[in-house]
């Protein structure tokens, strides 16, 4: 086994990459009473040991990152010199980066939506720290990374999400010439980034928007056979609808994904922390929860599937239910109750309308989940799309509704569009289910309905249906963020 190199005070024990200005070796450091330390050298290429643009480049990116103390980048320890060698001391994150996690993804199905959007939201923490961040006297320094990539983003074993790499970040402390070369992935540059326009935090908010779309639909977006080509089509800015490859896709990610990709600055996100809020408030209306160990387990499941396949064996046991790719659903949550003494009595009993559901929610496709005498949790998988999903779940509702007010009941209803992870043997999500996402919500709303007697939905639900609604009010659910609900006439 051959010995580290001794570097300084670091035995470099591998190389992990080379790229264009330096060399990344995963490192073990030594301290006092036995300490050992796992991190990252980048030590700068011998032949560029002498380019003066790019040792200013090096310790630039060492200046900007050092100054980045933040969970979602990776943290620069030191900078120094070593027998005229630049190099940086960095976290050591062991993982994958972005890159190589959907690689292996992509060959055992499609990446889920929940996780997708939680790896962009520790993204956007990120760079919204980068681009907010000051000097010491006060000074924005006017960070921009320029080459956010999959590449750049590395996710850890343990399900941690950190951007990467400030090489060729602009800064407002650098020399203006630094600023008049384009440098970065072409295929992930912003339409002004190619077009070497000066450049603010929105075309970092591009580029994480390109690796949105291609997390999301598992297409490149604009990466052609050749560097014109693929410049000519960041300039161009021309974005396929992305339900057009993944019909599961909610219209309202849709239509945040072609925000973030507007051609004009001015027409995408003022800043990260507004993308930020957009992009919670979908996965609030619409359930798509995830976390650090929902993501290192799913990392976990796909590295032990590709191995398997290219080893040709037989796949390892499948994930459990909560690591599932989600389902597009619409929850319908119903129940009759007796009007008050004084209107009326009933004219049936309970038992008999709740056969009469029974036929309704049949007729229309709906699976009964949940069913005790006057009441229901009804679910539709959205298989055939959101939209006529929906539009069968208000049908349903509306006659539920004609036929509890024939009996002389009440009727207290909630339409909730969302996403769950179902398991393909019980198609049921994981314990704990009655109580997440659109299950709670149809829920909620049946109970604020009861007084009015009229079906509640979100903005979601209501936006896939043509039947009159009107606004009855928003409901804060975090922040400044909130939930639009609707009646229907």
């Amino acid at each position: 086994m051959a010995q580290p190199e001794v570097f300084g005070k670091y035995h470099l024990l591998e190389k992990i990459a080379t790229g264009g200005m330096a060399e990344v070796f995963r490192a073990r450091s030594y301290g006092m009473a036995g300490f050992e330390n796992i991190l990252v050298i980048k030590r700068i290429l011998d032949h560029l040991s002498r380019d003066d643009e790019f040792v200013n480049l090096f310790i630039d990116e060492a200046r900007i990152a050092v100054s980045l103390i933040h969970v979602n980048i990776v943290q620069v320890f030191e900078l120094g010199e070593e027998d005229g060698a630049w190099y940086m001391a960095m976290e050591y994150v062991h993982g994958l980066d972005l890159a190589r996690l959907v690689n292996r993804a992509n060959k055992v199905g499609t990446f889920p939506v929940n996780l997708a959007c939680f790896i962009l939201v520790e993204a956007l923490k990120a760079l919204q720290f980068a681009h907010e961040r000051t000097d010491d006297e006060g000074r924005h320094l006017n960070i921009v990374h320029c080459d956010i990539s999959p590449q750049n983003i590395l996710i850890s074993f343990s399900g941690e999400v950190k951007i990467t790499d400030f090489g060729i970040s602009r800064a407002s402390f650098q020399a203006t010439e630094q600023h008049d070369v384009i440098r970065g992935k072409y295929a992930y540059m912003s339409p002004e980034q190619v077009e070497g326009k000066p450049l603010d935090g929105r075309s970092d908010l591009f580029s994480l928007g390109i690796v949105a779309y291609e997390l999301l639909t598992g297409r490149r977006l604009f990466k052609a056979r050749s560097r014109e080509e693929t410049l000519a089509r960041v300039k161009r800015a021309e974005v396929p609808s992305p339900r057009g490859f993944r019909p599961d896709l909610s219209e309202d990610l849709e239509d945040f994904l072609l925000k973030a990709l507007a051609r004009f600055p001015e027409q995408r996100f003022n800043d990260a922390d507004e993308m930020l809020d957009a992009l919670s408030a979908i996965l609030v209306r619409e359930g798509h929860r995830a976390s650090n160990n929902d993501l290192a387990s799913f990392m976990k499941g796909v590295i032990e599937q590709a191995s398997a396949k290219a080893e040709g064996k037989p796949a390892p046991p499948k994930r459990p239910a909560r690591s599932m790719p989600p389902s597009a659903v619409v929850v319908l949550a119903v129940e009759a109750s007796p009007p008050p003494r004084s209107i009326a009595a009933p004219r049936a009993t309970l038992a008999s309308l709740t056969r009469e559901w029974t036929g309704i929610i049949g007729d229309l496709g709906g699976e009964m989940w949940e069913q005790s005498e006057g009441s229901m949790l009804v679910v539709w998988v959205a298989r055939g799309g959101l939209r006529e999903t929906c539009s069968r779940a208000v049908r349903a509702a509306m006659a539920l509704q004609q036929a509890t007010l024939r009996a002389g009941f009440r009727l207290s209803a909630g339409v909730a569009p969302g996403v769950a992870r179902l398991s393909p043997e019980s198609r049921r999500p994981a314990d704990g289910w009655e109580l997440a996402g659109p299950f709670y919500l149809a829920r909620w709303m049946m109970s604020l309905s009861a007084h009015r007697g009229r079906v509640l939905m979100t903005e979601v639900g209501r936006r896939q249906v043509a039947k009159k609604t009107s606004l009855l009010g928003r409901i804060p659910i975090q922040g400044n963020r909130y939930i639009n609900l609707y009646e229907l006439g």
